[in-house]
């Protein structure tokens, strides 16, 4: 099964389903230059955001810390700590802060 991430009106292949993790994450070059962060949770569901830390400029996200917060899956940059929503992109430790997401299917 091949991992794919809508980009606007598009469907982009990423990677196999087979090339992530449970736990871990995996970054992934984009068509038009940008990268993205994929992850797959321990309950085999798949996301994706930007994998461009806001706060550093850094592209780390992939490499973070996978968490939850009641309930909600987040990554934690490896850098600063700071969470981010794996659904929604926000930033759970600055309100002000949020990072894109991809939806993302398999097919």
């Amino acid at each position: 099964m091949t991992v794919e991430l809508r980009t606007g009106e598009d469907w982009v292949p990423v990677c196999e389903l087979t090339a992530l993790t449970p736990g871990r994450g995996v970054a992934a070059l984009l068509p038009d230059g940008s990268q993205a962060a994929l992850f797959l949770d321990r309950a085999g569901r798949a996301y994706a955001i930007c994998n461009q830390d806001p706060f550093t400029g850094a592209h780390v996200l992939s490499r973070g810390l996978l968490g939850s917060d009641a309930g909600r899956p987040f990554v934690a940059s490896p850098l600063l700590k700071q969470r981010f929503d794996l659904e929604s992109g926000r930033c759970l430790d600055d309100d002000g802060v949020a990072v894109r997401t991809y939806e993302v299917r398999t097919a």
